[in-house]
């Protein structure tokens, strides 16, 4: 097959407020050219509407009817990103018969990890038939529920698109992908066959959710509070006998499973600089479960732009911390490329997911499309 352009969407649990859209030229499985990539922010009144329903859906808990908000906030959603996609496509000097196709992730509101006896549960909301519709350009989304359904975890999904990026930038198994997202995932690729993932732990949404129940925005900006105060190494020692960082991969979390709560009875500075050890402590148990401990990580996602995080993610972790940018790929666009990537895959068949990223039984091609 040969390249094409796709559109990739992506908006995170961490619920910044906006839209990653980026435009990627590949074949779904190397990458020809990066494209166009902008944030298109939500309106303040869906950004409330999705604070809601995921305070609705952790009250749900897959039990019961879903909420009645989910339909509203779905169509809501579907509606601002689809006119994402199309203002990046004008803007790109791009027709819509030049698109060939659009990976819509749309907004994960819960996501339940495999147990034993029990098979995980995720919800994401977006209608991408309803896309298709409106923008004329096939869609690929619900990318994750036939690999949950099939017995895996559902997540990271962002494997393989990592592996074709390192492979591209020639680097190998002394090197992987940190995304540092609402919560932080790693990716080892060998350069061959060997392919791991898995969610090291938090990242930013606890710290975002520390600072914002302190009433002083959204994020901890530039690490400054962390920066400020002093880690409690004893609360610290705690937070790391948490079972989740020793248990092997594949593994994965919700974006609550570790919370703010972590920081409780802290004051506002040494709080974040807890939770801020935590992330990057995480990171370092995680990197020594990977077959082979890599000596340096590229790190994408809104969680590099803190460096006291990424000083941490080097002293604590013990790791070698570079800015995806130091390989030339957008660390912000990352994450919306990779669905871009992915609908490819879907649309080609190809698999999405693995038994050593997802913990699938098998490679699971995934994803439906719109007619």
């Amino acid at each position: 097959m040969e390249p094409i352009w796709a559109v990739g969407l992506m908006t995170g649990t961490v619920l910044d407020g906006n839209i990653d859209v980026a435009l990627l030229k590949t074949d779904g499985e190397t990458i020809e050219q990066f494209g166009r990539y902008t944030l298109a922010p939500y309106p303040q009144s869906i950004r409330d509407l999705l604070e809601q329903t995921l305070a609705e859906a952790r009250v749900w808990n897959f039990e019961g009817p879903e909420p009645a908000i989910f339909a509203q906030a779905e169509a809501a959603l579907t509606r601002a990103q689809t006119e994402a996609v199309r203002t990046l496509v004008v803007d790109a000097e791009l027709s819509p018969g030049e698109i060939g196709i659009v990976g819509f992730h749309g907004q994960t509101v819960l996501h339940r990890a495999p147990q034993p006896g029990r098979i995980g549960a995720t919800r994401q909301l977006g209608d991408g038939q309803l896309m298709a519709d409106i923008l004329g350009v096939r869609v690929a989304y619900d990318f994750r529920s036939a690999d949950v359904h099939a017995g895996g975890q559902g997540a990271p999904l962002a494997a393989v698109y990592h592996a074709a990026l390192l492979k591209g930038a020639g680097q190998n198994e002394t090197s992987a992908v940190l995304n540092l997202g609402g919560v932080a995932n790693i990716t080892w690729s060998d350069g061959g066959d060997g392919l791991v993932a898995f969610d090291t732990g938090p990242a930013n949404a606890p710290i975002n959710d520390w600072v914002k129940s302190h009433g002083l925005g959204d994020m901890d900006l530039d690490g400054r509070l962390a920066a400020a105060g002093t880690v409690n190494e004893e609360r610290l020692s705690q937070l790391l006998e948490h079972p989740y960082l020793s248990a092997r991969f594949p593994k994965s979390l919700d974006r609550f499973d570790f919370g703010a709560a972590m920081a409780e009875g802290l004051s506002l500075e040494d709080g974040a600089a807890t939770l801020t050890a935590f992330t990057a402590s995480a990171v370092g148990r995680a990197l020594d479960l990977l077959p082979t401990r890599p000596r340096r990580v590229f790190v994408s996602g809104g969680g590099r732009h803190n460096p006291t995080l990424m000083q941490m993610l080097h002293t604590r972790g013990r790791v070698e911390v570079r800015p995806a940018e130091d390989l030339g790929w957008r660390g912000d666009a990352v994450e919306a490329e990779c669905f871009a990537f992915l609908a490819v895959r879907v649309l080609r068949g190809l698999p999405i997911s693995f038994p050593t990223t997802t913990g699938a039984p098998r490679p699971m091609t995934g994803g439906r499309l719109s007619t």
